[in-house]
């Protein structure tokens, strides 16, 4: 096998093992919101991504698929080009194409890189820049071309208007494109050190920081050279004003935000019309970005947060839960020794190529544990948390994973190293690097019916179910996102104006309500979330539209939104205090044709479980119909 035949084998494999484990629908409930907005080229969460937004569009209107299923498709190329440039990076290294291609599908199929390659995110694509970003910076430091020093700058620009999570990778992609770990040429230091700065600075609207990186850029031009020869400053300086300018063009695509804004598209988060809101939505100031210190969770439990993510990527399906797997840690432990034993050989055969991945691995690992400062996780159990401590809201195993792809990588070079000790085929190293696909596949898979099919049908049971010209309040991300995708991608129930309560906090989100709906109160005199909710209930009475809830709400948030409700149906409508017999009995039927098989399979994240559980509410309320004791109605289907 020569190194393309290697890369393309990898990125194909890949590629097909993605396509078969991908859901043609809407695959998982953050999803619903990109492929809302990049239906709408709208504004989506996290609001730094107009370019995935735009590549999402284009790429779905050319593809013969149908929308949703164009999207996803798009995070398994994109993850397949990764593992492909991955498969070049690593035969450049080992002149090896057996470690090239056990390296890649290794990386390939931890089970993080796996579960964004089948869904509608932007972290597919950061994966694929963020790796082409290495292979550029490889290119620069070893044809010392400044070609590719330029390229490499560009694209470590670009990252700003797709996601700083692709930042993770250009310190790696600036040591090799400046020759270490030999000779170190600093004058490419300055110049992609200076640019990594300035799309730092203006990706999170820090005007310094951007000046500083711009000022290290023309420095470079002064740096001397290595043979202490006087450098000629004038060609110098128009490479400076070259990497200045392509690494302004790679950050101007956030302008997209700006110029959509104007239009207010159905996702429009942040609405950024203006600069000022432009600089907030860019730098995320509404979400409270953590700063460095102080740590938002004890530094021990943050790294036992990433120990405990390492633990899910090779063998999930042995434990597919947030318990401890004797399985699920053996396979664990098997490709760390694979890992381990790669590194080892990687560091005495190429030292350039090995400090690429350690630099990666360390950058993807504890550099973004450090940078991120995270709360503690969700289901981390180790004492010393305070009760009652702020939790992140979901797993952030996502955020690590350059880190997992670096592990991969030696994981796949150090099976096929064991497997030439021990006098067998490279071909056997190449199986035993591609374990994870068997010992992933059953917990990854996107395709079961179960889970498959719920937030489209958790959407349209919640859209069908309130009445005509409705205003119906969701409880946050997971009932909302499939709702904008049902809405504004398959055109189902427009009529329903749909109010995520969490949003209500936010100025922009109730100038949108007022603006769209005509609902609401003015944005000077904020009386706090619920009481924002209750003055849009009572404007929508007003207007004689229907008021719904969602099931997911709280007894104590339906009540400052209406006094009392009538239920039946997947949303609670405002009116009397009593349970509708004949529509719980019709949509327990509905839900019952619609979603045959009532449990889901055990799962990191609960929140499929969760939602196939308040589907069945219909049929709880038809059994609580029959006892007549409307008094138990918040005991029934209160799953907060």
């Amino acid at each position: 096998m020569k190194r393309p035949d290697a890369a393309i084998a990898a990125a194909v494999v890949l590629f097909v093992v993605y396509s078969l484990t991908l859901a043609p629908d809407v695959t998982f409930w953050d999803a619903g919101e990109f492929i809302a907005a990049a239906h709408s080229l709208g504004i989506p969460h996290p609001p730094g991504t107009p370019l995935f937004v735009l590549l999402a569009n284009v790429w779905a209107r050319l593809a013969p698929l149908p929308f949703a299923a164009a999207t996803n498709v798009l995070s398994a190329a994109a993850t397949a080009l990764a593992a492909g440039v991955t498969a070049r990076l690593v035969h450049r290294g080992t002149s090896s194409a057996a470690m090239a291609f056990a390296a890649a599908i290794a990386a390939g199929a931890m089970s993080t890189a796996w579960l964004n390659a089948t869904e509608t995110e932007v972290y597919a694509v950061s994966l694929a820049l963020g790796i082409v970003t290495i292979w550029a910076g490889e290119r620069a430091g070893r044809d010392h071309d400044q070609r590719w020093a330029l390229l490499t700058a560009y694209l470590i620009a670009l990252a700003v208007p797709l996601h700083l999570s692709a930042l993770v990778t250009a310190p790696v992609a600036i040591a090799l494109a400046a020759g270490a770990p030999a000779a170190v040429r600093w004058r490419t230091v300055a110049q992609l050190g200076g640019t990594f700065l300035f799309a730092l600075g203006v990706g999170r609207m820090t005007w310094w920081l951007a000046s500083a990186g711009a000022v290290c850029i023309v420095a470079s031009a002064f740096v001397p050279s290595q043979r202490g020869a006087r450098p000629r400053i004038l060609p110098r300086l128009g490479t400076s004003v070259a990497t200045i300018a392509l690494a302004t063009v790679g950050c101007s695509a956030i302008l997209f935000l700006l110029f959509r804004a104007h239009f207010d598209p159905a996702i429009n988060q942040g609405n950024p019309d203006t600069w000022e809101r432009l600089a907030s939505v860019v730098s995320r100031r509404q979400y409270q970005v953590a700063p460095l210190w102080p740590r938002m969770a004890p530094p021990w439990m943050q790294l036992g947060n990433l120990l405990q993510y390492a633990d899910w990527q090779v063998a999930l399906s042995t434990g597919p839960t947030v318990m401890l797997s004797i399985l699920r840690l053996a396979g664990t432990a098997l490709f760390l020794w694979l890992g381990t034993t790669g590194a080892m050989w990687h560091f005495h055969a190429d030292r350039r190529s090995w400090t690429a991945i350690a630099g990666l691995f360390a950058c993807g690992t504890l550099g973004v544990l450090v940078y991120l400062n995270l709360h503690a996780g969700p289901s981390i159990g180790f004492p010393g948390l305070a009760a009652g401590a702020i939790r992140e809201a979901r797993e952030r195993d996502y955020f690590y994973v350059f880190g997992f792809w670096a592990w991969g990588m030696w994981a796949g070079i150090g099976a096929v190293v064991l497997a030439r000790q021990w006098g067998r085929p490279a071909w056997a190293g190449m199986l035993i690097a591609a374990l994870p696909i068997a010992l992933n596949w059953r917990a990854v898979s996107r395709r079961a019916d179960a889970e498959a099919q719920l937030p489209r049908r958790w959407a349209e049971a919640l859209l069908e179910s309130t009445p005509a010209g409705g205003v119906l309040f969701v409880s946050g991300d997971n009932d909302t996102y499939p709702l904008w995708y049902v809405q504004e991608v398959a055109g189902l129930r427009r009529d329903v104006a749909v109010i995520t309560l969490p949003l209500l906090a936010t100025r922009w989100y109730r100038a949108e309500v007022l603006r769209r709906h005509g609902l609401g109160v003015a944005n000077d005199d904020y009386p706090g979330r619920l009481s924002a909710a209750g003055a849009i209930a009572e404007d929508a009475r007003r207007h004689h539209r229907p008021v719904a809830a969602s099931i997911t709400l709280t007894p104590e948030e339906r009540q400052r939104i209406a006094p009392g409700w009538t239920v039946g149906a997947p949303v609670y409508v405002a009116g009397a205090n009593v349970v509708d017999t004949v529509v719980a009995l019709r949509w327990s039927a509905w839900v019952r044709d619609r979603l045959p098989v009532s449990v889901v399979r055990p799962a990191i994240d609960p929140v499929s479980k969760y939602f196939r559980a308040a589907l069945e509410c219909p049929r709880q309320f038809a059994q609580l119909a029959r006892t007549a004791d409307t008094t138990l109605l918040d005991s029934v289907c209160n799953y907060r």
